[in-house]
């Protein structure tokens, strides 16, 4: 018996690898001699970075960077197993969690720790950079990221430009000759599910600025910046990105990495499937396991659990799917129609609290998959 275990993390309670771990412990309490394959993973979001260094056998490095208001952060990105490639999540530098109610202006918060890490990334001998741009407290279009990377972004006077999309409106010309030359030859992979323009109704400023503190006045300001910024990169670089699908996704820093980098976008969830060798290790799978802390209908729209389903299914097609979370909302029924999940099962809550049911994740995790290994001994 081969079982395939291959969850997101329990945000707030347990790390993919530690979910994966819990299920494994339930499960072979009733086949102790199966074998597990245990693929941590991510969808291009919080937890990507720890589970890709988990799947491949990487490691963690933490550097002193700068954070959205200008202060020294510590932040960590993950060097594979393979040695070359090096994952990144922009908000471990430029995050929200680094701003406070009182605190958060996207008018001067920066992505410059984000071009830090990925300067760091090279020096460690990275070829290849995947970066998650989930989370972020910035609307500047990516230029503090362009800066922290050697690109030139100045005003009429010839003064650099200063941190924040408040900035961007004062943009003149931009000067990429000390761009740092590894970057020419570096492949960026950018793991967004985000499909938002740079500018107008559906762009950065007007969906994302509200949650990062941006008052009606800031979003019409901040996309009228972004705006003048696209412009300034079409007549200097010919790049056009205004309107192009995910440019503005993290306050557009996809647009910045578009514009300044050899990158690309890609799926999250596609990103983490093909750089942990999912499909390789289901093969002949009899059961896969999957999970994250909260399923619903919007599962079906780029989430672990049904890329997972999808792609082990192309591989182990008599293989059940099964899904474990901590809890399940609307409209998970929509997701047994596309022949990929074949069941869902939460953990007990019961009349528990919040803070109750994270401490109990461990327990509960294993003894679910315990009580599901049961039902499938029972049923052969």
């Amino acid at each position: 018996m081969k079982f395939v275990i291959a969850p997101d993390s329990f945000k707030g309670s347990l790390t993919a690898k530690e979910a994966a771990e819990n299920i494994r412990a339930g499960l072979a309490r009733v086949y102790p001699d199966a074998d597990y394959e245990l693929v941590p993973m991510a969808d291009g979001g919080e937890g990507t970075v720890q589970s890709l260094v988990d799947a491949t056998s990487g490691e963690l490095i933490t550097e002193t960077v700068t954070g959205p208001l200008g202060q020294s952060v510590q932040a960590a990105y993950g060097m594979l197993g393979d040695g070359k490639t090096a994952a990144i999540e922009m908000s471990a530098a430029s995050g929200i969690g680094f701003v406070t109610k009182k605190t958060r202006n996207p008018l001067v918060t920066t992505t410059y720790g984000t071009g830090e890490l990925m300067i760091k990334a090279l020096d460690h001998g990275a070829k290849k950079i995947i970066l998650g741009i989930g989370g972020s407290a910035t609307n500047d279009g990516g230029a503090g990221m362009a800066q922290a990377i050697g690109v030139s972004l100045k005003d009429a006077t010839g003064h650099e430009l200063g941190y924040g999309g408040g900035a961007l409106g004062d943009l003149a010309t931009i000067d990429i000759s000390g761009l740092d030359p590894r970057l020419n030859t570096t492949e960026i992979l950018i793991a967004s599910d985000v499909t938002n323009p740079l500018v107008g109704d559906t762009g950065a400023s007007a969906v994302f600025g509200p949650q990062k503190g941006a008052t009606r006045a800031m979003v019409k300001q901040l996309d009228q910046n972004l705006t003048h910024y696209a412009a300034v990169i079409k007549a200097t670089l010919g790049k056009d990105l205004a309107n192009f699908p995910g440019a503005g996704a993290a306050g557009g820093l996809g647009a910045g990495l578009l514009a300044f980098t050899q990158a690309k976008m890609e799926r999250g969830i596609e990103i983490v499937i093909a750089y942990t060798n999912l499909q390789e290790r289901a093969l002949n799978a009899d059961y896969v396991f999957t999970g994250e802390g909260g399923i619903d209908y919007q599962t079906q729209y780029g989430k672990t659990p049904f890329g997972v389903a999808k792609a082990t299914k192309q591989v182990a097609p008599k293989a059940p799917v099964i899904v474990v979370a901590g809890n399940i909302g609307k409209g998970v029924d929509s997701l047994y129609q596309e022949d990929a999940i074949d069941a869902i099962f939460a953990t007990p809550d019961g009349a528990k609290t919040l803070d109750r049911a994270i401490a109990d994740s461990n327990h509960d995790i294993s003894e679910l998959a315990e009580n599901i290994a049961r039902l499938i001994k029972a049923s052969h």
